[in-house]
């Protein structure tokens, strides 16, 4: 069995037992523990022999003096913009590295999308968008949709334009946060926002609600409206993906969902996937959706989130790459 970095995170944690992994947790982003717990139910099975690997690696890592100590700096940053490449490691290489506090904007990634919403909904649009820039797209796109419609498209074009955020402004969200959470005041100006993040957050909106959105942008700024859109990945999208990459996604997507997906999607995309399947598989795939006879819309649209969502991971994890419109994601 060979385990991934998450996983072989995951046996460290298990084997210190309950109290140590706990404290451990306590010091990672909502996301990160989601991870991991996920992990840590797939490694159950894990034979002691594999166990002890892990840990040697482990020891192994901690021994090596770049890791610690002098020049902890410089490692860490390399190790962050290996892993998550420039324009992704850029904004946690400032918070770790630059002493930068965003613990009342990082505690809201632990909240319900719908008490951020009612935190944040009678705030100015600027506000709630550097807050929407700061969590993750799909909780992102939770939050705005129990937003107020009318203020969406406004919220969005915001997002789209930030180019840094000031320190008054920062002074500002402080202010907003801690009504709800205690903030620092050593407030620093940060980098977050911009077309790629509300590319990504529209991306996680139901159909029909991002179109609506990108309709009011597009009102406002046509030429914004265009820029967010070319940077989307849909559902469509799949058919500029390479063959290697689609190839991967078959692996890791059920038939049964691909067959509900490709209803309601062109046909260069149906193409895109048979062509990517043995001559059987293909038959099999076709036959599956003809005996299916009539699905329901919002059916299709769940699908083929499921399967946007997978690939949207792997591209996250560097298993694929996305094509040129979906640069947002790489």
């Amino acid at each position: 069995m060979i385990l991934s970095g998450v996983q072989r995170a995951a046996v460290v944690l298990l084997s210190l037992g309950e109290e140590q992994a706990a404290e451990v947790l306590k010091h990672m982003g909502a996301k990160e523990v989601q991870k991991l717990g996920l992990a840590m139910t797939s490694v159950g099975g894990i034979s002691r022999e594999a166990v002890a690997g892990v840990f040697d690696e482990f020891v192994d890592v901690l021994a090596q003096p770049s890791a610690l100590g002098a020049g902890a700096d410089d490692y860490i940053r390399a190790v962050l913009t290996q892993a998550l490449g420039e324009d992704r490691a850029s904004s946690l290489i400032d918070r770790i590295l630059a002493g930068r506090n965003t613990s009342g904007l990082d505690s809201l990634k632990w909240m319900e999308p719908r008490a951020i919403a009612d935190l944040v909904r009678n705030e100015h649009p600027q506000i709630i968008a550097i807050v929407m820039s700061h969590l993750d797209p799909d909780q992102a796109a939770e939050v705005i949709k129990v937003l107020p419609e009318r203020g969406r498209p406004d919220v969005l074009l915001r997002i789209a334009t930030l180019d840094g955020i000031p320190p008054n402004a920062l002074n500002e969200l402080n202010d907003v946060m801690a009504r709800q959470f205690a903030g620092s005041q050593n407030i620093k100006s940060s980098s977050i926002g911009g077309i790629k993040v509300a590319a990504n957050i529209l991306n996680f909106m139901d159909s029909g609600q991002d179109e609506a959105i990108l309709g009011g942008i597009g009102e406002i700024d046509g030429d914004l409206g265009g820029k967010i859109r070319d940077l989307m990945f849909v559902f469509d999208n799949l058919a500029d993906l390479d063959d290697r990459a689609i190839q991967t996604v078959l692996r890791d997507v059920p038939s049964d969902k691909l067959a509900v997906a490709l209803r309601g999607a062109e046909p260069r995309v149906r193409e895109k996937i048979t062509g990517n399947m043995s001559q059987r598989a293909a038959e099999i795939l076709i036959e599956d959706m003809e005996a299916r006879g009539p699905v329901r819309l919002a059916e299709v649209e769940a699908a083929q989130k499921e399967i946007l969502a997978a690939v949207r991971k792997m591209a996250d994890d560097g298993t694929i790459q996305l094509a040129a419109k979906a640069e947002a994601f790489v």
